[in-house]
């Protein structure tokens, strides 16, 4: 028997050991994104949309951590749209927010009914839906106040939107970390930019979170964007690295390698005697390298340059925020 206990308890260290390293991985990659793209400034009100699927939750999760020591103050308040879905459970989420203290708007609007009877049996629903839903949290934010709407999109979405944009919609778009809204009245963030899907899944499972399902959208079959995600979990799978290098690809964007007449001058090209910057290897032979697995886990152990960041601790009273 003692014996059993001893591998239970061992069993027991190993998981908080890899849970209390999943946080940091995740605490981590939300505050490098913070940071790289501003998304947080002293005296902002942040907006956090919570659907009550993983991703939402876990994004209010570490931003309310976030919040209690970065050296900026900035506040909270989490919103629900409760689109009227039958079946919602509509207690589930008061109940959770009431019990970790966080200010909080449930927002009734039957937008349910109104896509089911604009849109046709089998047709995809996203379009409309997230057109509706985006007008009301924009005019939600307007009355709460918000200087910025989070969402909980993270870097898999980011790529399955790329993808999609490409097969379907013959564009080099992606999902931006931030953007201003199409009103142009609001700043529109995501976070979660830089995280992972895998880890969130794991994230919520060890936080337990109360998981509430779409039942509107997520089980229509042949979605596009389940179809680009299943793609992308397999090259995963088959080859470990490759998703975080396709990543990484959208952060090193070369204009004048692609084709895009108006976004790079290819008409002003002109030869001269020096060496040209950026300038063609087409005579040279490209060496590609495949990527290392599980590169964004070896990243967490990597030094890393000393900047004031949000995830610093807070100064003493009276030192500033150091922004």
């Amino acid at each position: 028997m003692s014996e059993l206990n001893a591998a239970l308890d061992d069993k027991a260290k190993k998981a908080a050991f890899e849970g209390n390293k999943l946080a940091k991985r995740l605490r981590h990659h939300v505050g490098d994104a913070i940071n790289d793209f501003n998304m947080i400034e002293e005296g902002d009100r942040v907006m956090v949309c919570l659907s009550g699927g993983k991703d939402s939750y876990t994004l209010l999760d570490i931003l309310l951590g976030l919040q209690k020591s970065a050296p900026i103050d900035f506040s909270i308040v989490a919103v629900n749209l409760d689109q009227k879905q039958p079946g919602f459970p509509e207690h589930v989420l008061p109940e959770y927010l009431k019990s970790i203290g966080v200010e909080y708007r449930i927002v009734e609007e039957d937008t349910y009914s109104i896509v089911k009877r604009l849109v046709p049996e089998g047709k995809t629903t996203c379009s409309l839906c997230s057109r509706l839903r985006r007008g009301i949290l924009y005019r939600v934010a307007d009355e709460l106040g918000a200087t910025k709407i989070a969402l909980g999109h993270h870097r898999d979405d980011i790529l399955h939107t790329l993808f999609l944009n490409m097969f379907y919609g013959g564009k080099l778009k992606s999902m931006p970390p931030k953007l201003v809204s199409d009103d142009g009245r609001h700043m529109v963030i995501r976070p979660l930019a830089y995280c992972r899907e895998k880890d969130i899944e794991r994230y919520a499972q060890l936080r337990e979170f109360p998981i509430i399902p779409c039942n509107l959208c997520g089980s229509q079959p042949n979605l596009q964007r389940q179809v680009v995600k299943e793609m992308v979990n397999d090259w995963d799978k088959r080859f470990p690295g490759r998703v975080e290098s396709m990543f990484r690809a959208l952060q090193n964007v070369v204009p004048s390698h692609l084709a895009d007449t108006k976004l790079y001058d290819f008409a002003s090209l002109t030869t001269g005697d020096a060496p040209f910057a950026g300038g063609d290897t087409a005579f040279d032979k490209e060496e590609f390298r495949d990527p290392a697995p599980h590169e964004d886990d070896a990243a967490e152990a990597a030094p890393k340059k000393r900047t004031i960041s949000i995830l610093d601790s807070r100064k003493p009273e009276g030192s500033g925020c150091g922004a």
